[in-house]
């Protein structure tokens, strides 16, 4: 068994050798909690998801690690104009994003981690850059440190981008040396709540964005692992970051770096001036859980997938075919003992988790049983149903056990569309009239209704 995933860093596919044989360290950069879920990040979640999956069936011990950016310049920006404290609405966004996780079956991961239980190892880390000579504390009292990005020669062999290329995108601030340099620490300003500080030797405040994850991969798997995960538009700053203050501090970091693509929507980046984002509430109310995760599924994970009216659709339709070939097998008689995936699904699987050619062998594989069933050949079509129910196993579609997903896309849908309504009836509160309206046209447009009344605001699904 040869397990091969695209690496980013050498631009070409790497067999998997576990540091720890039989284990494997996946660390995948999580949500930053400052607003609802949408389709990109259900989609990213789902890549990792079914790449532990597929490992976990080739019998490796997989500690997936999967963070919560749960305080930075977004979330007290957010939290501001709600009117909710900073934290208090980080985990009710944070609570979104696990319920849609949930909903479409995307596993738990081993650990959480939030940032904010993890300042203790930023400091130390941040620290260590220091003594080190990589990074240096603004000489203008603010508090802010930095990361001395001419101080490390292979600053972007991950990206391959050189000189005024490793400008953008990084962070402003104050006492920076290089407008290449980005900050591992963020003074505290007046202006923000006085909650967002921590202590620190060099002025308090809170953690930058990318020493975040290098503290907790390290906490939760060692200087070194196996593949660290995240969207491709992670590449640069984020992960190119992470890994020169890793290598810097000392850390080997990660063997492998692995990137899902991104989601467009009819052709188009979705973007919020735009107005072209599909929220995670969107999918759940328009199609059910298992649909939306085969949707999601059905695209190489490294290509960009298109979302369109009729995905859900074409979706629906091959979710459909595999439950009526089960339903007519078990009619039939045929009895599924427990098998082995077929090798070309595995074969599709183990060459960089290539999903759609692993859904075409299990498209071929419901056709022959199919063909079993109407031959009357009941002991072939029991080979072809375990087969089946195998490879939709491993994949987290198999119908038979899809039935309790009704209760968390119930639990999904409510929480995530119970946060906009928290939003829309905060700005109400504002007289902000054209956001809220603009709420409750995004729930429209998901076929939720709203009704007001003196009791707060109820929702349903199309009127009823």
């Amino acid at each position: 068994m040869t397990v091969r995933l695209y690496d980013t860093r050498s631009r070409a596919l790497q067999e998997l050798v576990p540091v720890v044989p039989g284990r494997v360290g996946l660390y995948v950069c999580g949500p930053t909690v400052q607003s609802s879920p949408h389709i990109g990040h259900l989609r990213s979640a789902l890549s990792y998801d079914l790449l532990r999956r597929w490992l976990t069936y080739r019998g490796l011990d997989v500690v997936l690690i999967r963070n919560v950016t749960d305080v930075d310049d977004k979330i007290l920006a957010s939290s501001a104009a709600s009117g909710a404290a900073w934290w208090a609405h980080a985990y009710r966004v944070e609570l979104e994003f696990a319920a849609a996780y949930r909903a479409i079956g995307v596993l738990e991961p081993t650990y959480e981690p939030r940032a904010t239980g993890h300042i203790g190892e930023m400091v130390a880390l941040i620290a260590r850059l220091i003594d080190s000579g990589h990074a240096y504390a603004a000489d203008d009292g603010s508090g802010d440190v930095w990361f001395d990005v001419g101080s490390w020669p292979e600053y972007g062999v991950l990206t391959r981008q050189q000189g005024d290329d490793l400008i953008g995108g990084q962070d402003e601030g104050r006492g920076k040396r290089s407008p290449r340099d980005f900050a591992l620490w963020k003074g505290h300003k007046p202006d923000e709540p006085a909650t967002a500080q921590w202590p620190a030797p060099w002025g308090s405040g809170r953690p930058g964005w990318h020493i975040e994850c290098s503290a907790m991969a390290e906490r939760y798997l060692g200087a070194e692992f196996d593949v660290h995960g995240g969207g491709l538009d992670l590449r640069f700053p984020h992960h190119e970051n992470e890994l020169a203050q890793s290598g810097a501090a000392g850390s080997p970091f990660a063997r492998l770096w692995v990137h899902n693509g991104l989601v467009t929507v009819a052709g188009q980046k979705m973007s919020k001036s735009l107005g072209n984002s599909a929220f995670a509430a969107e999918l759940l109310g328009a199609a059910r859980p298992v649909v939306v995760r085969y949707a999601l599924a059905a695209a190489h994970y490294r290509s960009d997938l298109d979302h369109h009216p009729g995905a859900l659709i074409e979706a629906e339709e091959a979710v459909a075919r595999i439950e009526r070939f089960v339903e007519r097998a078990e009619a039939a008689g045929a009895t599924a003992t427990a098998a082995p995936v077929p090798e070309a699904f595995a074969a599709a699987m183990d060459e960089d988790l290539n999903v759609p050619q692993a859904l075409a062998v299990l498209h071929e594989t419901l056709r022959r049983g199919n063909q079993a069933v109407d031959a009357g050949e009941p002991d072939a079509a029991g080979r072809a149903l375990a087969e089946v129910r195998a490879m939709t196993g491993v994949l987290g579609v198999d119908p038979v056990a899809q039935p309790g997903a009704g209760d968390a896309a119930a639990g999904a849908l409510d929480a995530l569309v119970q946060r906009l309504l928290d939003e829309r009836a905060a700005a109400r509160r504002a007289k902000d009239w054209a956001a809220a309206d603009r709420v409750r046209d995004e729930l429209a447009a998901a076929g939720i209704a709203l009704e007001d009344g003196a009791d707060g605001t109820r929702w349903s699904i199309d009127g009823r």
